[in-house]
């Protein structure tokens, strides 16, 4: 065979290779195509939806977040407009020179913009000077601008000068119940640029997904310039809006509230100060306040935990009421059984004392209540209760535990005490913790015939659309922890605690004797947990009270740590205020009544002395009094000597008159009446509790050897 067949030969047969390998790649793209055609997913990559987004657009339509308002429909927290500030950098913007759409004169749009944007003309340049890009911003300071300052840039016709508008949380009320409306803050999706507001604190945080809505989208096809398709189909779900809530807090109040400490905050000084009310017949919160507070606004934080829920603290002697009660409910109260004051030393040594540790000598459980002795606590824990019997009747009352109000981040406090002495100490407030909304729920109790309820916040939540209330809370009974007797006594004691002679809620006394309550004291533990800090300032002041007591309508606790010399004026002071200006806002006689200042007299001895001389010392002083007989020297008095009195106190002299009287002693609490009659010599056996409404002997019957009277008393006394 020659070389040139060969090599034809040679030819035919790499030609057929050529063929055959083309027509197997034919084939195999062929079969590439057929299966990309048949397959939904290649490699791990779903084409359909690969596609989609290459050709449809998605747009997300924002809800926008619902309003929080007073129950008076004051705003609280807001959405206002807000403007993030741009500048077009790229000439191609610009098609028409005479009206040009980007940045031209560089210079010139900082030094107009700058003084605007509170920022030096180097700092904008820095913005405007990025090279290759087709538009910038100006950082924070360019971002959040009002509508006002959008308008004030805009006046200025700068070139290729922008705004792109979304929306700010605004709190028109500023620092206004901050800790209760808490704050919401403004993020932003690194990817997508979208802003959501999202809740951070207090209400904004615990109905954030409600006050959120949810948000829509629209969906189209669009072409290779991101266009609209005319003529396809659009997908869309409409944005659920945000639904508006409205608080228990009444305006009134809070405004009360925040304007009392801030005046008592003028002379005195301390680490925090909290007051909370709650409404005595609802269970409503309609004012909580702190200071420091902040202003959501600008977040100027220095405390993240409301202290009104989350921050538990050993209230003090304010818990003495609660121990009274258990004692009560539990049938082995008896107001009228003695103990020595003073001190008192447990079986391992341990000496616990009155906060006047040399004592009153002895005194009754009733007037122990209103000269705040622990030892009389102790007493009455040692001889006739038990750990479980304190234990299980706090947390009936809700101590111990959440009391479920929908704000965020509650504690539950503690109740943690096991030996004599933990126990002694829990009866009047030291070792356990509680927060002031424990505090308030326990307290409605006492105003609602010994039905305890539940606190709450939020007065109903309504859609902003359609004015549908989605949600309305109301006034809910949990279950009856007191007998009407208990509270009957209760607040005969909180009574004579304020409004009684030399006791130790006297600063918190109004001239209407409508304000009752207990004081508390309580040391604050040290650190390193070796028992408690000394210090003239270490303490904890508190005072629990309802007004009015004859209806009430608000219950108040306070509470205040390390005020300026150990002071209880801040409370007493604020606390006062705060009455006299709800008592007007609800038009109860105290608004029409003449301010009367109350003065504290300490009560010199005026036995032995002439009648017409004590008459005039104590008219010089300006205290009232009465004389019973007709004789012309005092042999007896009440109240004693060294008890301290206020100008709205009487003082009852009896001379040595052998023909004394019956007085009349309706109106008076039972404590005045029976100390009176029994210095008169007269047994008295007393019928209910509180004040006397009838007497079983008549006014002006002469008085002899062995007489018995029968006091009526009720709650609340009205000489009508």
């Amino acid at each position: 065979m020659t070389k040139t067949k060969k090599r034809k030969k040679n030819n035919i047969k790499y030609s057929k290779i050529v063929i055959f390998a083309s027509l197997f790649l034919f084939a195999c793209m062929i079969g590439r195509v057929i299966q990309l055609g048949l397959s939904s997913e290649v490699d791990g990559v779903n084409l359909k939806e690969l596609a989609s987004k290459r050709t449809t657009a998605t747009e997300t339509l924002s809800a926008e977040r619902g309003s929080i308002y007073t129950s008076d429909g004051d705003p609280l927290a807001q959405n206002v407009a807000s403007y993030k500030l741009i500048a077009y950098l790229d000439s191609k913007r610009t098609t028409d020179e005479d009206n040009p759409q980007h940045v031209v004169d560089k210079e010139k749009t900082a030094k107009d913009l700058a003084p605007i944007l509170g920022m030096t003309e180097e700092e904008v340049m820095t913005y405007l000077s990025k090279e290759n890009v087709y538009q910038t911003e100006f950082g924070s300071k360019g971002k959040g601008l009002s509508e006002i300052t959008k308008n004030e840039i805009e006046a200025l016709d700068l070139p290729g000068i922008d705004f792109v508008e979304s929306f700010k949380r605004y709190y028109p009320k500023g620092n206004f119940a901050s800790y209760t409306v808490g704050y919401a803050k403004t993020e932003t999706n690194e990817e997508t640029g979208e802003e959501t507001i999202t809740g951070e604190m207090g209400i904004e945080k615990y109905y954030d997904k409600i006050l959120r809505g949810e948000d829509g989208y629209v969906q189209y096809q669009k072409d290779l310039q991101g266009y609209k398709i005319a003529d396809t189909k659009e997908r869309r779900k409409e944005a659920t809006q945000g639904k508006d809530i409205y608080l228990t807090i009444d305006s009134q109040i809070q405004f009360f509230v925040e304007q009392a400490i801030n005046n008592a905050d003028i002379d005195y000084d301390w680490e925090w100060f909290n007051i909370t009310i709650m409404d005595a017949e609802t269970g409503a919160l309609l004012a909580t306040a702190t200071s420091p507070s902040f202003d959501p606004n600008v977040r100027d934080i220095t405390n993240y935990l409301d202290p009104t829920v989350s921050s538990p603290y050993e209230p003090g002697s304010t818990m003495k009421t609660f121990t009274y009660m258990a004692a009560m409910e539990n049938g082995v109260y008896n107001g009228s059984e003695t103990y020595l004051s003073g001190t008192y030393t447990t079986t391992d040594g341990t000496v616990i004392g009155d906060w006047n540790r040399n004592g009153w000598g002895t005194l009754t459980y009733d007037k122990g209540y209103a000269m705040s002795s622990n030892v009389g606590v102790i007493n009455l824990i040692n001889r006739h209760m038990s750990s479980t019997m304190l234990r299980e009747y706090f947390k009936k009352l809700g101590f111990g535990r959440k009391t479920g109000i929908t704000l965020p981040n509650e504690e539950t406090g503690s109740l943690n005490f096991k030996y004599e002495t933990e126990i002694y100490n829990a009866g009047f407030g030291q070792g356990i913790t509680t927060t002031p909304i424990q505090n308030v729920k326990a307290m409605t109790s006492l105003t609602n015939d010994g039905m305890l309820l539940e606190p709450y916040v939020v007065s109903k939540i309504v859609d902003p659309d359609t004015g549908e209330v989605i949600l309305e809370n109301e006034r809910t009974e949990i279950e009856r922890v007191a007998s009407t007797e208990t509270v009957q006594k209760m607040i005969q004691l909180m009574d004579d605690c304020v409004n009684g002679i030399g006791n130790t809620g006297s600063g918190f006394r109004i001239p209407s004797g409508e304000l009752i309550g207990k004081t508390g004291t309580a040391q604050i533990a040290a650190e390193n947990g070796g028992g408690y800090l000394s210090g003239q300032e270490d303490i904890i002041s508190s005072f629990a009270g309802i007004y009015p007591k004859s209806e009430p309508k608000l219950i108040i606790y306070a509470s205040v740590k390390r005020p300026s010399g150990g002071s209880q004026k801040p409370l007493s002071n604020a606390i006062k205020e705060i009455v006299n200006n709800a008592s007007k806002y609800y038009g109860n006689d105290d608004s029409t009544s003449p301010t009367v200042e109350v003065t504290e007299y300490e009560l010199p001895s005026f036995l032995n002395q002439k009648v017409e001389t004590t008459k005039t010392t104590l008219t010089s002083a300006g205290i009232k009094y009465q004389i019973l007989g007709t004789g012309d020297k005092v042999v007896k008095q009440y109240p004693e000597k060294e008890d301290t009195i206020t100008n709205q106190d009487t003082v009852y002299l009896i001379t040595n008159d052998s023909n004394i009287k019956i007085p009349n002693v309706v109106g008076l609490s039972s404590k005045v009446a029976s100390s009176l009659l029994n210095m008169l010599g007269v047994q008295v056996k007393l019928d209910g509790v509180g004040y006397v409404t009838a007497q079983s002997i008549a006014e002006g019957t002469a008085i002899t050897d062995g007489l018995e009277i029968t006091l009526t008393l009720n709650p609340k006394f009205s000489s009508s």
